[in-house]
Parts: C-alpha cells; structure tokens; sequence
C-alpha cells in the first residue's frame, strides 16, 4: 500500500469516528490536567460558591475611577454572589487597576465586561433579559426596598462627583434611590452599592435562589473549568 493510500484510510478512520467521543477524550485529558492542579478542598470550595453565583444580578459602574471605591464595590459583588459586573469607560479608558490584597482576590472572582458607550452596555444587558435601574436622587425614584430584586436586575452608579448620566436616565427602565433619615441624604457609592446588594441577597435568599443553581449546567461547567485553573 503507497503512503497516499495509507493516508486516505488514515483519513476515512478518523472521519468514522464519532464527534462526542473525540470531544469525550479531549474533556477528558483537559479534566485530569486541572485535577493535578487543585486540591480536592479548594475544589469544592470553588464548586460551593459557584453554585451560589447569581448571573441575574449585575452591576453598571459609569466612568467610576477610583481604584478604593471599586475595590469595595467588588468585594461587595464577590460577598453577595454576583458573577460578573458592567463597566462604561468613555474613550478607551481602562479599568482602573485595584490596589490591596483583599481588592485583588476580590478581582480575580468577579469577571468585568468594559463597554464605551451606556447605549452598547444597555443593550448588551437588554439583550440578556435585564431590567435596568439608575441611582439617582428624584422626586419620581422608587425605593430599593419596593424593587422586587429577585428578577433579572441591572444597578446603575455613576461616578464620585457627577453621578450617572442623563443619557443613562433617559434609557434605563426605572430610577431608584436608598431611603435615608439624615441630612446629609448621600452615600459614597461603594456604601450605596454595598446596601443595594446585600437587600438583593436578602430578597434572593428568602426565595431560595442560593440554594438552586442559577447557572446552566452548559455554564457551570465552563465557569469551573476556569475557576479552577485561576
């Protein structure tokens, strides 16, 4: 037999074989590599809080560049099992680099999706099924505790000094805003942020949703396998 034909069979032999046991074997081999890196502890710590995520529950912080305030906005996420966040950078800018330990690992668990314009980033969240609500002072704002936050829900926060934009109150669906009794009626925006999800957290674990899977199975398993060789 010429090498052509022992190719062409070659060829018509790995043609035959199924797809899903191609793929089976590659899962396979991919899964015993990730195993030689993880202990079986930290693994099932990762599966535990994982299993916990909510990818219903996000985050918009607009043009927000203080590393301290979005170091505590994302160990926020991280406490309150938001899976990834949304920031608008006009320009190209950066996400600003997290300073402190705490921030870093924080970081590293929670996944940032940059957009350049609040319009790409509405849609973006639209196309998922998000409703999307500002942070803003205003006679017509509904109080974060009427909301029901069990839903698909995107927070909106702008910067430290102008707050969110007109642009992003135009186009969100709602506008909300934390009841206070005091004179001073603002928050720093990591303090509002923090309110805001652990009241999201109260009302999601009343309904159970930390103790069933929000993610897909076809999700899951692409998170783990990431998680695990972070």
């Amino acid at each position: 037999m010429s090498s052509t034909e022992s190719s062409d069979v070659d060829s018509n032999v790995i043609s035959n074989v199924d797809s899903n046991v191609i793929s089976n074997v590659i899962s396979n081999v991919i899964n015993d590599s990730i195993s030689n890196v993880i202990t079986p502890e930290r693994a099932a710590k990762l599966d535990a809080v994982l299993g916990q995520r909510q990818p219903t529950l996000t985050i918009v912080l607009e043009n927000v560049h203080d590393p301290h305030n979005i170091g505590a906005v994302v160990r926020s996420c991280d406490a309150t099992g938001v899976l990834n966040i949304h920031g608008v950078y006009s320009e190209n800018q950066p996400f600003p680099t997290l300073g402190g330990k705490s921030s870093a690992s924080a970081r590293k668990w929670v996944d940032v999706e940059l957009h350049t314009h609040i319009h790409a980033c509405f849609t973006a969240l639209r196309d998922r099924g998000f409703r999307i609500y500002t942070t803003h002072m205003s006679a017509d704002a509904q109080s974060i505790y009427d909301l029901d936050l069990t839903q698909p829900t995107a927070i909106v926060f702008g910067n430290e000094h102008d707050g969110v934009s007109d642009e992003a109150l135009a186009a969100a669906d709602g506008n909300v805003l934390i009841p206070q009794r005091g004179i001073v009626q603002s928050l720093n925006i990591s303090v509002a942020c923090a309110v805001t999800l652990f009241e999201a957290m109260r009302q999601r674990t009343a309904a159970g949703m930390y103790t069933k899977r929000q993610l897909t199975d076809e999700d899951y398993d692409r998170y783990r396998k990431d998680w695990y060789l972070r």
